[in-house]
């Protein structure tokens, strides 16, 4: 059975907003791995749908949109992560390995390191942007490389009115992220990868997951918590090393 890989973003985020690092990641593997990018329910495809009020509801919805397999990869970036690591305790058979990207959870990191208290009010004012400067603010917050990037706000604008995030969603998403709380170690193998310079959540939530879920790490200095926008060469090339490295250690078990 080939290969899948799972892709899932975060909060108010959609499939497209993984941007090149979908097509690099495909020219990496080519024909050896299936690359899926469902959407949360609330975001993008899924808009007219309200998001679940759980990480678990969120997790058991992704589940229906992808095809049975247990050579699955979940690639998974900060609230994605959580998705991530709950489809991996609740469902382990459903997953071979994950990489978690910029990700905390509770109860291994604080409040004001989950969400850099100096943002606080920048978050808050978002939802009273017109769409233009909320995306704008989003890009500003998550990215170190393309922060003022008027090209690129015009395309996230674009596809939020296309595919635009209803207030209860947003709510539900953030309510769900605030109240994630890890009980179990996942058993499969984690590549935990952090962005020193991440200006919206602590990089030291990483360094917590390390200390607890004793995964593999790898850490870069420049990128924001956008790394796959960032640096989607550089992620692409990690995640393909740390692969090929799980999977000769599979061969020589």
């Amino acid at each position: 059975m080939i290969d899948q890989l799972v892709l899932i973003r975060g909060i108010l985020r959609e499939a497209r907003h993984w941007g090149k690092f979908t097509d690099i990641l495909q020219q990496q593997y080519l024909d050896k791995a299936e690359i899926l990018t469902p959407d949360i329910p609330g975001n993008g495809r899924l808009h007219d749908i309200t998001s679940p009020e759980t990480i678990a509801g969120m997790v058991d919805a992704l589940r229906r949109q992808v095809p049975v397999s247990n050579q699955r990869t979940l690639i998974a970036l900060s609230m994605g992560g959580m998705i991530a690591i709950d489809w991996m305790v609740r469902y382990p058979d459903e997953i071979k390995s994950a990489v978690l990207i910029n990700t905390s959870a509770r109860p291994f990191s604080p409040f004001y390191h989950r969400l850099r208290w100096a943002n606080y009010l920048k978050i808050l004012k978002i939802f009273f942007r017109s769409p233009y400067r909320k995306e704008a603010d989003i890009l500003a917050l998550t990215s170190n490389r393309y922060k003022c990037d008027s090209e690129l706000i015009e395309s996230w604008r674009y596809w939020q009115q296309q595919c635009p995030v209803s207030a209860v969603s947003a709510r539900n998403q953030f309510c769900a992220a605030a109240k994630f709380f890890v009980k179990t170690k996942p058993r499969q193998s984690i590549l935990i990868v952090a962005s020193k310079a991440d200006r919206l959540v602590d990089f030291r939530c990483s360094l917590a997951l390390l200390e607890k879920l004793q995964s593999d790490f790898v850490l870069h200095d420049t990128a924001g918590h956008d790394l796959p926008l960032d640096e989607p060469e550089w992620l692409v090339n990690t995640i393909s090393q740390w692969s090929g490295k799980l999977l000769h250690a599979s061969k020589n078990a």
